[in-house]
């Protein structure tokens, strides 16, 4: 295994780490005469009253320091590593993965397959297990790191030896049941594939996984993403609106049974199903509090909730003013929904909903988070877009100003000549956007724990 450096990238002013003359450069070696792997062993060895740090200066001279401070107090340091361990790939060549679905000439980290548990406790990246160890497992245990988000897919091993395209990616289950044991909290995720996973085997993966209860605590069910992009990549169908209502009369039937059996529905569709199928999203109950929330499952429903919470604290007024709104062609029908309903208030407000339509990937990827730069730029061109263009920050990379294909935000405010918003995903961030007229103008999306783009996470 390679070791890695620890090195310090910048220290914060007025914190211990500056107060013991520690500068950017400097490597931690070891806290307590113990070796730090990755940010999990820094933390926890941290968390004392009082330690031993040994850090060795840029000319190779080492200083052992004798630190006392509060329990859970932070040396105030950021490493050139934030993960401080090398980020692992995945191993496994999935039949569905988008990954494979994207075009050559893009961005280097656009192509990289994360497979890593520590970022799924960090930033809820789902993964496979399939290159974890017992070690990895001591870790989590040891460290109790919760909620663990595992692409489970299928629970038939032969199976999902052939949909992950690894022959050993059907031996999980042990790992599964060890973190069980512990009392780990997971979630799971089934990538559902037309004709290969669904009915029977579907069936099949809720009824052993709900076995895991209650530590397995939820399993999403999403449809397939297929791009435009998949020449010489296994042959995968799109489902059809007959197809959606199928797949939710089996999540239904099993929800049912498993609410009324632990007070957990347990099993939850995503948005898109009832979109695809024409039925109304769920009320918010029905979604156990969220715990799907990072895979895309319950978006729909929470913006409406919080829309509603924020209006009904606002007093009506007289403000006129005029955006636009930019957003895929999923959720466009509901921005347009939520914008009627901020105009109810405020009926001087003016603005419209473009549902830009996806030519990069492909028009059977309609969520946001797969939106170009380019596809903004040629099909709002001309376009009436107000005093203000709002888009939803996943259409930019965490804590960037670009889209997908590189073009940013600037270069593209620049060509269609009106400001640009980036808006956060809450409900009360929505509503501040379309109503106030001065408002600070980001161009940036929050910056969230990543080394690169989510291989596998939602973007709705």
């Amino acid at each position: 295994m390679k070791k890695n450096r620890h090195i310090v990238a910048n220290v914060q002013p007025g914190s211990i780490a500056e107060e013991l003359e520690i500068t950017p450069g400097d490597e931690f070696l070891s806290i307590n005469g113990s070796e730090i792997e990755d940010v999990f062993d820094y933390h926890y060895l941290l968390n004392d009253d009082y330690i031993e740090l040994l850090v060795r200066k840029p000319d190779g001279e080492e200083w052992e320091l004798q630190i006392e401070k509060d329990y859970e107090e932070d040396l105030g340091v950021a490493f050139e590593n934030s993960l401080m361990d090398e980020y692992r790939s995945c191993s496994n060549r999935c039949i569905f993965c988008f990954i494979d679905q994207m075009p050559p000439g893009m961005r280097d980290t656009l192509y990289f397959k994360d497979d890593d548990s520590r970022l799924s406790f960090l930033q809820g990246n789902y993964v496979t297990l399939t290159n974890m160890n017992d070690h990895d497992i001591d870790r989590i245990i040891k460290y109790h790191l919760a909620p663990i988000n595992i692409s489970f897919h299928t629970t038939n091993p032969e199976l999902r030896c052939r949909m992950l395209n690894n022959r050993f990616a059907g031996d999980i289950f042990p790992k599964v049941k060890r973190l069980w044991e512990a009392g780990i909290e997971m979630n799971g995720q089934i990538v559902l594939c037309k004709g290969i996973n669904d009915g029977g085997e579907l069936e099949r993966s809720i009824r052993d996984l709900s076995e895991y209860l209650p530590h397995l605590s939820s399993v999403s069910v999403v449809p397939v993403g297929l791009s435009r992009y998949r020449e010489n990549l296994c042959h995968l169908e799109a489902f059809t609106r007959e197809d959606a209502l199928e797949v939710l009369g089996i999540l239904e039937k099993w929800r049912t049974k498993l609410y009324r059996e632990h007070g957990n529905h347990f099993v939850h569709p995503g948005d898109e199903w009832y979109i695809l199928a024409g039925l109304p999203i769920p009320e918010e109950e029905e979604y156990d509090g969220y715990p799907q929330l990072e895979n895309g499952v319950g978006m729909l429903r929470l913006l409406e909730e919080e829309i509603r919470e924020a209006l009904e604290t606002r007093k009506p007024d007289d403000r006129k003013h005029r955006i636009s709104i930019a957003t895929g062609e999923l959720a466009a029908p509901f921005i347009r929904k939520h914008l009627d309903a901020v105009r109810e208030k405020y009926p001087g407000i003016t603005g419209e909903v473009y549902a830009i339509r996806n030519e990069f990937f492909g028009p059977l990827i309609t969520v946001s988070g797969l939106i170009t730069g380019q596809d903004l730029k040629e099909q709002l061109q001309g376009r009436e877009l107000g005093e203000r263009l709002l888009i939803p920050c996943n259409m930019l990379r965490a804590g960037e100003n670009v889209f997908l294909d590189d073009l940013t935000v600037e270069e593209l405010e620049k060509f269609l000549g009106v400001p640009i918003q980036v808006v956060d995903p809450a409900g009360e961030d929505f509503v501040r956007a379309v109503t106030e007229e001065k408002i600070a103008i980001k161009h940036r999306r929050r910056q969230i724990y990543e080394q690169a783009d989510c291989s596998n996470c939602r973007t709705t």
